[in-house]
């Protein structure tokens, strides 16, 4: 990997934008599916290279940074949502005793504190389970929900009614509020046998603990979470009218009196790094025989005054760190190297195991990410390698054991295997992706699913198995297809769970889109590298479809006949391509030339166009048009500066467009208001220098607030 001092600015926002996706995609998988791909160990691992990133080239953080997120939105889910008053956090990770003292260093830093003075330090096992937060009013249970994006998560009230370590009413005398904090785990032997109870009546089979617990307890009919053996404990809180302590350890005391079970291994230190990585070993070496898994030990500062003078950085608390074990290994042997296509194209090779027991689950599987990944194992079918997870389902290869033995390279395909179509890498990508797009059997159901998906064209009732179903028979091949399903009524109904209401509703969720936004179209094709941002601010530029396609093939017209010059360097090529994209596309603030060619090639491919004109022929997108509200804020120009905590910048600009107003990316005369987070810099001073008003977020979710309620909240 790359050390990030010798990256240049373009090669380090390349791999920001690839760890903002793949950090993305993982957090859904985690959080909202419960289906994780990777290990624990191997998603740590995008996160702190994202951090050493940032760290270097902290004016290339991104809007939707992985260090600005909790967990994962839950739009998509059945189940009702729940505001958290108080912001649910995540944690930081250590994975050394070195990380573990600068901690404390600099925690003593900022309290002002004498260098290697001694600290209360909590120290509690980190279960691996589901966060909860559970409200209680006047000692009674009102609601739990889900950690969710830690803004808003799902409820779960009803749910947590069969988890009998949950009170339903506390003791005389407890404050009028309090947000008790925790996890929903399983024990080891009761998933086992629920597993074993699984298999026997042919249902699905859990990966894991812990996603045995969140698919459990995250379940609409509550009465199948009754069925579950969940458990509960105890480790913070959120909203509270008032403390029953003045110290980590007095409160989680009195959480205990007040009925709640907490960690068994929960302690107070007072002393350096040495003692706490000392209860770290002695944890570790318990860990095979607790009757739950743990992932590592959780350190908090014990002083309550202190972890607020402390406060917070992104999504994570200064006074708290997860020190997080290493992932658990084994040897064993590839016997087979198969590649998977997916949605956008991306060929992933994926490692057949001769099967192995690590850490109490066996493994067959393990993903080998790219092709750089292969050739820098040096790995081919017959070697014996050594593997290693943290309680997911995929591990990754950490060593080849017989790289050196005489065996021909493995031979990765420069050519799809599903469809047949070349595979080629972009410059400067590692991903090999197949060029056949929509003509792909591989990718063309998921792409369908992303097309009708809540952010594309939201079309309910046409779900992945539906999909997959109508795909199967021959029905769905193409996004214009959908649009053809009305003249297949009788067809649908003859399948088995179909019933009339249902095939009216679904027909006519189809038919209401029949003019749909045409941003959300444009996303919803799945093109390379055009968000959903990117494609509303095409629409806003263009206005139309038609006018789309246009400048696409202008600006393929314009690179074919101006290719670079024999001494034209690679930066000065990129900055002419980024220019004639922003003149041809309309689009000025972070638009360039790696976009405007996607959508060049994209119009390029004829099975492309047939299938847009296919889809054009089934329905009529209105000239986009960007609806705002009346606010103080309309025709001003706003920019957003530091790390917002409380949205995207994404968001904000979305926001800002909303109320009638430009988000702009630089300070200059013309701004009119600086909306600053954290960590603002020269942004700032600037602003100071020439009179421009300043705010902080919740300043800007005011004017957003009152905007919204004028309108009456449309």
């Amino acid at each position: 990997m790359t050390a990030p001092a010798t990256l240049s600015d373009a090669d380090a926002a390349n791999e920001l934008m690839r760890l903002a996706r793949a950090i993305a995609k993982h957090d859904r998988l985690y959080h909202a599916e419960d289906s994780p791909e990777i290990s624990d160990a191997e998603y740590d691992a995008l996160v702190r290279r994202n951090a050493e990133l940032e760290d270097a080239f902290p004016h290339l953080i991104r809007e939707d940074s992985p260090s600005r997120k909790v967990g994962h939105a839950v739009a998509s889910s059945p189940l009702g949502k729940v505001a958290h008053e108080v912001r649910m956090m995540s944690l930081d990770n250590a994975f050394s005793p070195e990380e573990v003292a600068e901690w404390l260093a600099r925690m003593r830093r900022f309290l002002n504190l004498p260098e290697g003075a001694p600290l209360a330090i909590t120290a509690e096992d980190k279960i691996d389970g589901l966060s909860c937060s559970l409200r209680y009013e006047h000692g009674v249970l009102v609601r739990a929900a889900t950690r969710g994006d830690g803004q808003v998560g799902e409820d779960v009230t009803a749910n947590v009614a069969h988890i009998r370590d949950i009170p339903q009413k506390l003791p005389e005398g407890v404050p009028e509020v309090f947000e008790v904090r925790g996890e929903v785990y399983m024990e080891k032997q009761a998933f086992t046998a629920l597993n074993a109870a699984q298999h026997e009546a042919g249902g699905k089979l859990f990966a894991n603990p812990r996603n045995a617990a969140a698919g459990s307890l995250r379940q609409k009919d509550a009465s199948v979470t009754a069925k579950r053996p969940l458990r509960f404990w105890a480790h913070g809180w959120g909203a509270v009218s008032e403390l029953p302590g003045s110290t980590q350890a007095e409160v989680v005391a009195t959480l205990k009196r007040w009925g709640f079970p907490v960690s068994p291994l929960f302690t107070r230190i007072e002393g350096d790094a040495a003692d706490l990585v000392a209860h770290f070993d002695t944890i570790g070496t318990a860990r095979p025989d607790l009757p739950y898994d743990i992932d590592g030990v959780v350190y908090k500062l014990d002083r309550l005054d202190w972890q607020e003078r402390l406060g917070f950085v992104a999504k994570a608390p200064r006074w708290a760190l997860a020190h997080k074990f290493p992932a658990e290994r084994a040897e064993t042997v590839v016997q087979g190297i198969d590649i998977q296509v997916g949605r956008t194209g991306k060929l992933t090779p994926v490692g057949r195991l001769a099967p192995v027991l690590v850490g109490g689950v066996t493994v067959t599987n393990v993903t080998l990410h790219n092709r750089d990944e292969i050739e820098r194992l040096a790995l081919r079918v017959g070697d014996r390698v050594v593997i290693q997870r943290a309680g997911d389902v995929i591990p990754q290869v950490v060593e080849n054991l017989t790289r050196d033995d005489d065996r021909p390279p493995f031979p990765f395909p420069d050519y799809c295997p599903e469809c047949g179509s070349e595979a080629v890498a972009e410059e400067g990508e590692v991903d090999v992706r197949c060029t056949g797009g929509l003509i792909c059997p591989a990718q063309r159901t998921q792409r369908l699913e992303h097309f009708v998906s809540r952010k594309a064209l939201d079309i309910e009732g046409l779900g992945e198995k539906t999909i997959a179903q109508f795909f199967a028979l021959g029905w769905l091949e193409s996004p214009a297809d959908i649009f053809r399903l009305r003249a297949r009524r009788s067809d649908i109904l003859a399948l088995e769970g179909w019933q009339d209401k249902s095939v009216d509703n679904l027909l006519a969720a189809v038919e209401s889109k029949r003019t749909p936004d045409a941003g959300r179209l444009l996303f919803g094709l799945g093109i390379r590298h055009v968000g959903e941002v990117t494609a509303r601010d095409l629409m806003k530029a263009l206005g139309d479809l038609p006018s789309l396609r246009a400048a696409a093939e202008a600006f393929h017209a314009y690179r074919t006949a101006n290719p670079p010059t024999p001494d034209e360097k690679v930066s000065p090529f990129k900055a002419r391509m980024d220019q004639a994209a922003k003149d041809m596309f309309g689009v000025s603030d972070q638009f360039g030339a790696t976009v405007a060619h996607s959508l060049a090639d994209f119009f390029h491919e004829p099975h492309n166009v047939a299938v847009w004109e296919d889809l054009l022929g089934q329905v009529t997108p209105p000239r986009y048009e960007v609806k705002t509200l009346a606010s103080r804020v309309a025709g001003k120009t706003v920019v957003f500066t530091g790390k917002l905590e409380t949205m995207s910048r994404d968001e904000a600009k979305a926001q800002a467009e909303r109320l009638g107003a430009k988000a702009a990316g630089s300070v200059s005369a013309k701004t009119d208001l600086l909306v600053a987070g954290p960590g603002a810099g020269s942004k700032m001073k600037k602003a100071a220098e020439l009179g421009i008003e300043v705010m902080d977020e919740a300043g800007w979710a005011a004017i957003v607030s009152d905007a919204l309620g004028s309108s009456g909240g449309s």
